[in-house]
């Protein structure tokens, strides 16, 4: 695993954006998985900055985003769909056709998270998967419990994940859905490359969950121990609970590290 420990999360949200551009160049159609969320904004920002300096090119690539709530279609402005084009997608040269999102108003639940995973297997699978992280350790909305569900499903979201969604939803915690569809833990793990990005004091139990060498349903998060290619880009906000010694690694610019 390689950890990167940014300054501020305007370097995070940075390093994150050159992965993503560097991937785009290395190989022009990549299928990349992408989150929502506040961590996302800054990322996204860079990314439609890095397009148009010519340096990230969406002409050929795909994408698959991780999740959406269920009872809202594509067109509301509170879906995850209409945040991804908002923020992203209208603003790069990606065609729609190569978007692809879950639908949160499918009659059948079951057939459209099978049809999900089908999809992903058709597109060669995904070969950069960018992540954030919930407080409680939630991947997607894959949330703690006794167990987590390895393929895409239906989501029963917890109230502070619930919360942490009010901004889409003018602040009333009764207007955010309850459920969900997201991608699956092995889903997500089959990934060819994983880049995992915390910002904020809040995150800082859950990145420290991800270097104990413990992998726990308790923290799903964690489970990114498990993956050979993974990279996480923090900030020193969220590193605040690792051990001092990686810690100590960023004096001034961003630095990295390999951690066995």
């Amino acid at each position: 695993m390689k950890l990167s420990i940014c300054p501020a999360a305007a370097g995070a949200a940075e390093a994150a954006a050159l992965i993503v551009a560097q991937q785009l160049a290395a190989k022009p159609e990549s299928v990349l998985g992408l989150p929502t969320g506040r961590t996302s904004l800054g990322i996204y920002e860079e990314i439609v900055r890095l397009h148009a300096a010519g340096r990230a090119d969406f002409s050929r690539a795909h994408t698959c985003n991780l999740d959406e709530f269920i009872g809202l279609t594509s067109r509301d402005r509170r879906s995850y769909c209409a945040f991804m084009e908002k923020h992203l997608f209208r603003r790069v040269n990606i065609p729609p056709s190569h978007v692809h999102f879950l639908n949160g108003q499918a009659e059948d639940v079951d057939g459209e998270c099978l049809r999900y995973e089908r999809l992903i297997d058709s597109l060669g699978g995904i070969d950069l998967q960018l992540l954030g992280v919930g407080a409680n350790g939630h991947i997607g909305f894959n949330e703690p419990g006794r167990a987590l569900r390895a393929r895409t499903h239906r989501a029963t979201l917890t109230r502070g994940t619930r919360r942490s969604n009010t901004g889409l939803f003018s602040g009333r915690l009764r207007a955010v859905p309850r459920e969900a569809l997201s991608m699956g833990m092995a889903t997500i793990l089959e990934a060819s490359a994983i880049v995992l990005v915390a910002m904020g004091r809040t995150k800082a139990k859950a990145v420290q969950s991800l270097f104990t060498g413990r992998v726990s349903t308790a923290s799903p998060v964690s489970f990114l121990q498990l993956h050979p290619d993974v990279h996480v880009i923090v900030d020193r906000a969220a590193a605040a609970k690792l051990p001092q010694s990686l810690r100590e690694l960023s004096p001034g610019p961003p630095a990295t590290v390999e951690v066995l």
